[in-house]
């Protein structure tokens, strides 16, 4: 999934047949029990080397992209002969590497992690780049001529704060641990064959938060009294490397809500305590709760030219009453675009199941007062009331 792309502009692929294209593999992976390029090589060929399917991608059609496979010659050999040539630096000097960079019109640069560091009951002791990964991504990104795309190999959250911050580097993508068809994919992508829509799974949080947060303390809520940040995008209150949810296309697609009520009415009982007294909040187990369920229907339009799946997250926001989350899940739907076209997505909201918090003693409860719900950058209120 792509997490980042260059400032103030949609991401946009690195076009085939324009000019050399860099690829480039971290040094870190000669001492892996593991390494990177064992999850992206072709599915066709036993060459190990990584990416090998890029420099083929980078000087055929679309339609004959996806089952590519060749070996790659070396970094000389390529960028004098590949029209849009990937120049591997494998097992190079770093000096090399800055050289074919400074020289190419786009660099890729796969790093990670790899089973030597995380892997069952091999757990990572910090959430940084191994090695020296973050030296040789920044010196190379800093002398290249073109932009710089940073493709991501683990099996959890990286802190790549400064390649977020490196205008150089102008995409990010994550890719977990491909398989066999991994360096495929990848090419795909990279090269505008495919346009993803994958969202981040957790929250990338910086290095400061594991050093400064006991892996023992297991509390959700965050504790201002102790300076302890909570965990998980519903509670964590700090700064972020990239959020739960985050997640590119080369599509930019857009949000609106075409059918949903702006207030919810709880029925309760003439003798209900909340009747007399002023509630914050009602007990999910009451007899209110029963049938009280409403719909939303979202209009979601690609306003690109390129065919596009899309992940709609929808997430609502409590009001501020129970220590509650800042924000919370309701649902999921993929919807698949074609340019220019547009869809209806609808989600089922239960009242007292969806828009339900858990109180200071451990009870679910529907917090009265007004609700947020949004979607990307679209925000709607709704109100819950007596």
């Amino acid at each position: 999934m792509v997490i980042k792309t260059g400032p103030d502009r949609p991401v946009r692929p690195v076009r085939p047949g324009t000019g050399p294209v860099t690829g480039l593999k971290s040094p870190y992976n000669r001492t892996a029990r593991k390494p990177l390029h064992t999850f992206i090589t072709s599915a066709t060929s036993h060459d190990s080397r990584p990416l090998l399917l890029l420099s083929k991608l980078a000087a055929l059609p679309a339609s004959a992209a996806a089952g590519a496979s060749a070996s790659v010659p070396s970094a000389a050999a390529a960028s004098a002969s590949v029209p849009a040539a990937l120049v591997l630096g494998l097992f190079v000097h770093e000096f090399f590497e800055i050289k074919i960079a400074a020289s190419s019109d786009a660099t890729v640069i796969v790093v990670g992690a790899s089973l030597a560091i995380e892997a069952e009951s091999l757990d990572r002791v910090n959430i940084v780049l191994p090695g020296q990964q973050q030296l040789l991504v920044s010196e190379v990104a800093n002398a290249s001529r073109g932009p710089v795309i940073l493709v991501i190999i683990s099996g959890g959250a990286m802190d790549v704060s400064f390649a977020k911050t490196n205008d150089k580097i102008t995409s990010i993508l994550w890719v977990g641990y491909p398989g066999e068809a991994g360096g495929a994919a990848i090419a795909n992508v990279i090269f505008g064959f495919y346009n993803p829509s994958g969202r981040l799974l957790m929250t990338w949080y910086p290095e400061s938060y594991v050093e400064n947060v006991p892996m023992t303390n297991m509390n959700m809520r965050a504790d201002p009294s102790t300076g302890y940040p909570g965990r998980t995008y519903k509670f964590y209150k700090g700064e972020t490397v990239f959020s739960f949810g985050d997640g590119i296309g080369y599509s930019n697609v857009e949000h609106k809500i075409v059918k949903a009520p702006q207030l919810v009415s709880v029925p309760l009982a003439e003798d209900h305590v909340c009747r007399s007294s002023e509630c914050k909040s009602l007990d999910v187990a009451d007899e209110h709760c029963k049938n009280m369920a409403f719909d939303i229907h979202l209009r979601v339009k690609n306003m690109g030219k390129m065919s596009s799946s899309h992940t709609v997250l929808l997430f609502f926001t409590p009001p501020a009453v129970h220590n509650a989350p800042q924000k919370h899940l309701l649902g999921i739907e993929k919807v698949h675009l074609a340019g220019k076209s547009e869809a209806q997505v609808r989600f089922m909201v239960d009242v007292c199941k969806d828009l339900s918090v858990v109180d200071e003693l451990g009870n679910r409860r529907v917090p009265l007062g007004q609700h947020l719900l949004h979607v990307g950058n679209l925000k709607y209120p709704l109100s819950v009331r007596i």
